[in-house]
């Protein structure tokens, strides 16, 4: 047994309080090694060997090195220790405590949980769950009132090839007026990027973090635009832009003025004064040198008081979350404090950080609900867009990435598969059709929030920023009904299916070399099993009972029935065929 592979500490993801009386623990240990983990677990005042209770570990999942393996301890007591005994596959016996590893238990030592507060405990709001989410670039998706048309807006056509600096005229009464279209395609949450004052398109250079921007409407709108969403059953989600400002946000205007003697020049990170932006800028800014997006010193306690004001204005006013821009540049003392002052305005309110990286750092349950998938759409892209990974890859690199969260932020995961800031993903599959329906169908039934960059549903394309911000289609004759169509049944299928929304993971096939992967989502008692052949060839599958635990079933895709034989179900997949059974 490699020893060296063996890992466990007691803090997420491989300790998380389940509720006050049970922790989820989990073991990473050499893959192929471990034949059988137990868990010797007691209340941590206990001393004698016959009070520790035994737990089986299951193996919940393989990444390219490593197996890992998960088990729910109950505690009464709320404290616990608790050692791990592990069965080689070469019939040796060790334990893995915090001493290390020996074959005498004492010696390996025990992991200590001190003590479940229910302050530590991850909670996400229930409804995030059940969400399908819809993203809107509020210039880009629908103009519903053309007096507020900023100067020089370009015409709205399906040619329209928009430059960095282009206006289109979408506004919040166009959101209004499709709220029906909406609802029909089956969304139940709107992601909006930024709405506030601003002079660009894209509003993510803030001038006035208290108003709407006169381009979208004005407050009334807003107010209207939340009362039909909810009348619809939507959510409404804002974009937070809280790791900079824009230039003529009043703060650094003042110091741009003022220099030195301005009573904000600690907002901003000033190397020097006079402030200078041109050539270069000599403050810090959002990404590299971008004079006008300073970054703000939110660790500066008039910083945070303010904005903090402006988190009770929007959440009050009755909008149900905030995705948080560029959220791993922003102090996490920042978002600790933003966490428990917006839960405490709305204990229903989400919150979802953009972090292109692992963000587990930032999911402990004390500052985000989760984050935009980035680590998702890597997979993703790499199996169905590039087809660069056979299904053993695709199925290692999703266990790497979905090992790294807690359950609580992975089930509400905003899982994408493009954005404002990456090149639509229709155009990523090479403008092929199959390949990115059965990327779409894995998106709506894998663990976690699926989003919907607008326009994907009606087939859009575009290389990534600006082109990947077109603007809508809404000409029948442009759209492209047929996927339109099938998003519309995914969704049914998804509200339908409860293993899809809130159940368990588990492989069911990814062969090395194979373009054939399927898997399994439980959830009391009721399984849904998705097999995906991405390749443009027909697939013989065989997949084992054990995993699937019955024998007959029904592809809830196309309505077709069928049954197992012996011990296998063996199933024949047309070229990117896609199968949700039940």
């Amino acid at each position: 047994m490699l020893i060296e592979a063996l890992f466990h500490e007691t803090r997420v993801p491989y300790a998380c309080p389940e509720n006050l009386h049970s922790l989820r623990v989990r073991l990473r240990a050499g893959k192929g090694e471990i034949a059988r983990c137990l868990v010797l677990h007691a209340d941590r005042y206990e001393l004698l060997d016959s009070c520790f209770q035994q737990t089986e570990a299951e193996w919940m999942a393989s990444d390219q090195r490593f197996d890992y393996f998960e088990a729910l301890l109950e505690c009464t007591a709320k404290r616990l220790q608790y050692v791990f005994l592990l069965e080689g596959k070469k019939g040796e016996r060790v334990y893995f405590g915090e001493s290390g590893v020996s074959k005498e238990r004492n010696r390996a030592g025990v992991f200590q949980y001190a003590y479940i507060h229910e302050s530590a405990l991850f909670v996400t709001p229930e409804w995030a769950r059940d969400a399908v989410v819809y993203q809107i670039f509020p210039d880009r998706f629908a103009n519903g009132d053309k007096e507020n048309d900023p100067p020089r807006t370009e015409d709205w056509s399906k040619d329209a090839r928009p430059g960095r600096d282009s206006f289109y005229g979408g506004d919040l009464e166009g959101v209004i007026h499709s709220l029906p279209y909406l609802r029909k395609l089956g969304v139940n949450a709107l992601y909006f990027t930024p709405i506030f004052a601003s002079p660009s398109n894209h509003k993510y250079d803030t001038a006035d973090y208290l108003r709407i921007d006169p381009q979208f409407g004005n407050l009334d709108t807003f107010k209207r635009l939340i009362r039909e969403a909810h009348r619809h059953g939507m959510r409404i989600i804002l974009d937070a832009v809280f790791n900079h400002s824009g230039d003529r946000f009043f703060a650094f205007r003042d110091v741009l003025e003022k220099g030195a003697d301005s009573q904000y020049r600690d907002w901003f990170f000033i190397e020097q004064f006079p402030v200078v932006q041109t050539p270069q800028p000599n403050y810090e800014t959002f990404a590299v040198n971008v004079p006008v997006m300073p970054k703000l010193r939110t660790e500066n306690r008039e910083v945070k008081e303010y904005l903090f004001q402006v988190v009770r204005y929007w959440t009050e006013m009755g909008i149900d979350g905030w995705r948080l821009d560029v959220a791993n540049e922003v102090d996490h003392a920042f978002w600790r404090d933003f966490r428990s002052f917006v839960k405490m305005l709305n204990p229903e309110a989400l919150i979802i950080g953009e972090v292109w990286h692992n963000a587990v750092k930032w999911l402990e349950g004390d500052q985000f609900d989760s984050v935009m998938n980035y680590l998702f759409r890597d997979c993703v892209y790499r199996f169905f867009a590039e087809q660069t990974s056979d299904a053993s890859e695709f199925d290692a690199e999703l266990t790497t990435a979905r090992i790294s969260y807690p359950d609580q932020a992975l089930q509400v995961a905003w899982n994408l598969l493009d954005s404002h800031d990456t090149e639509r993903f229709l155009t990523s599959c090479g403008e092929k059709e199959e390949r990115f329906r059965l990327a779409v169908l894995f998106q709506m039934t894998y663990v976690g929030t699926p989003l919907i960059y607008y326009g994907d549903e009606i087939g859009m394309t575009g290389e990534t920023d600006p082109d990947c911000r077109r603007p809508m289609l809404w000409d029948k004759e442009e759209k492209n009904q047929a996927l339109f169509s099938y998003y519309q049944r995914l969704i049914r299928i998804r509200r339908s299916c409860a293993p899809l929304r809130r159940g368990s993971f588990r492989t069911w096939l990814a062969d090395p070399g194979s373009p054939v992967y399927a898997f399994v989502r439980s959830w009391q008692g009721e399984n849904a099993g998705i097999v995906l052949n991405n390749s443009d060839s027909w697939q013989n599958v065989s997949l084992p009972l054990d995993t699937w635990a019955k024998r007959n079933w029904t592809d809830l895709l196309t309505g077709e029935k069928g049954q197992a034989s012996g011990n296998r179900m063996e199933l024949i997949l047309s070229p990117y065929q896609g199968m949700v059974l039940v």
